[in-house]
């Protein structure tokens, strides 16, 4: 009976039922009509209700991520929040709102990078580059700090993913770490170490992160030019060069292995010797990264999500492919995909129900301040109080730009410049593995063998260095004239 009792009170049971209770407050109880000056509709209020309850369920890890989505995505759906044409709720507006993600390029680039991304890991070529970086650089503990993060960095340009990328340099430093006798404590520091790198470095390029940075574009280039590879570089260089060299300090200073590293060089060159010659599938997949990168530095807007996704199927293709497998589409994540559908239909049901318009009506200030500093920081600390209670990135995302976006409205400040800043609040800074997926991913014994407790060490300080790198981008913004 007792063990009964426990079940209930478990995060994911006591999740389940505040669901259920945010939802039937917000649509029954709560008088939202009286807040602000922006009259919120029914579609709105629903939509409202739905998201916050869909939220709370990420939260709390009430299932699996793509599962809520999925259900919220349903939901929105079966109460027909969205109006046609002649203002009248209507099934058939909320699908093409609700799963719209699927008609636009940000959801096949997701796609083809997983892809690609399977190509480099399955092909060899990704641990070879990765043995190959380490016995020329690694000599000593910090070097081997520095080799992870300058290695994601180089990685983050072949493969279009921080998942992928972090668990093939987690298998090189494994190697390296058991060779040197470190114990599960250094172990730990140097997993999470390797996911932590994945934050910053993933947001040089608009193809480090194919889950998340295209969306970043695509709301940034709502209403003007698209944005393009070489756009996306140019706009983050700055910052994320900030971002990534506080987080080295950090780690250097936090996270250092309690011994010098001594490892058995000889081991590690055996393991290299391994892999042979460059097998015919590497260098296939060689050919279609210079392709690859080739392109992503002409193209942009839909082009770049298109030419991914053609570029990935051409590698399965017979006589020019030959990579991908059959098997090779395991590798996408499907689950991810529905996350996806659903942080990014808040973000456009909102828009289309008026739900974005009245939070930035009650929430926000009513005027944009003048100085972009201040700008810059206003907009970074909601953002982090918003994300903090609700945890996934994604969905902070769809909840957060739009009302800044509606915010900014007859202002000098671009689309871009206020998808950035967000993205930079929302992905730098996280206090628990849940705040960010990459981070997520990595936790545990049986991944990056770490536990919130790294995650809150480098967590909290990250807090300082993200209104840091805000700043940095106030002033780099202005100077593009963005701002």
């Amino acid at each position: 009976m007792a063990a009964a009792k426990n079940k209930f009170l478990t995060k994911r049971y006591i999740g389940f039922f505040l669901a259920i209770v945010v939802f039937l407050l917000i649509k029954f109880v709560l008088p939202l009509d009286s807040l602000g000056s922006v009259a919120l509709s029914e579609g709105g209020k629903n939509c409202l209700a739905l998201s916050l309850g869909a939220v709370v369920m990420w939260a709390c890890g009430v299932a699996q991520p793509g599962y809520t989505g999925i259900l919220y995505c349903a939901l929105l759906v079966l109460m027909q929040v969205v109006p046609d044409a002649d203002g009248v709720p209507s099934m058939a507006a909320t699908v093409a709102v609700a799963f719209g993600a699927w008609t636009k390029g940000t959801m096949w680039i997701v796609v083809g990078a997983y892809l690609i991304a399977g190509a480099v890991k399955d092909s060899g070529l990704g641990q070879r580059i990765a043995y190959a970086f380490m016995l020329k650089f690694v000599k000593s503990a910090k070097s081997l700090i520095l080799s992870i993060f300058a290695l994601t960095f180089v990685l983050a340009l072949l493969i279009p993913h921080p998942f992928p990328r972090a668990f093939l340099i987690l298998a090189v430093v494994s190697v390296i770490a058991e060779s040197a006798g470190y114990g599960e404590d250094d172990r730990g520091k140097l997993g999470f170490l390797i996911f932590a790198a994945a934050v910053p470095c993933s947001m040089f390029f608009m193809t480090g992160d194919s889950t998340l940075n295209p969306l970043v574009a695509s709301y940034g280039a709502n209403g003007g030019a698209a944005i393009g590879f070489v756009d996306w570089f140019i706009y983050m260089s700055l910052p994320m060069v900030v971002a990534t060299l506080c987080t080295i300090v950090l780690a250097l200073a936090l996270f250092k292995p309690s011994k010098e590293l001594v490892y058995d060089r000889e081991e590690v060159l055996a393991k290299q010797a391994a892999l042979g010659k460059l097998s015919e599938k590497e260098i296939r997949t060689i050919v279609w990264l210079v392709i690859a990168i080739a392109l992503w530095l002409t193209v942009s807007g839909d082009y770049l999500a298109w030419v991914t996704l053609v570029i990935g199927v051409l590698m399965a293709m017979p006589v020019i492919g030959e990579v991908l497998t059959p098997a090779s589409w395991s590798s996408v994540d499907i689950k991810t995909l529905m996350f996806l559908t659903a942080a990014m239909a808040i973000g456009s049901v909102g828009g289309a129900t008026g739900m974005n318009a009245w939070i930035a009506d009650v929430v926000l200030p009513s005027t944009v301040p003048a100085n972009p500093y201040l700008f810059a920081l206003l907009v970074c600390a909601l953002t982090m109080v918003i994300h903090m209670f609700m945890g996934s990135v994604m969905a902070g995302l769809g909840i957060c730009v739009p009302a800044f976006l509606t915010f900014v409205q007859g202002t000098s400040v671009t689309p871009i410049a206020v998808a950035l800043i967000v993205f930079t609040a929302i992905n730098l800074h996280y206090i628990l593995p849940f705040h960010n997926l990459a981070i997520l991913v990595g936790e545990g014994k049986d991944a990056g063998g770490y536990t919130s407790k790294e995650a809150m060490k480098m967590g909290i300080p990250m807090t300082v260095v993200t209104f840091l790198v805000v700043l940095v981008e106030a002033f780099w913004f202005s100077t593009l004239g963005l701002m």
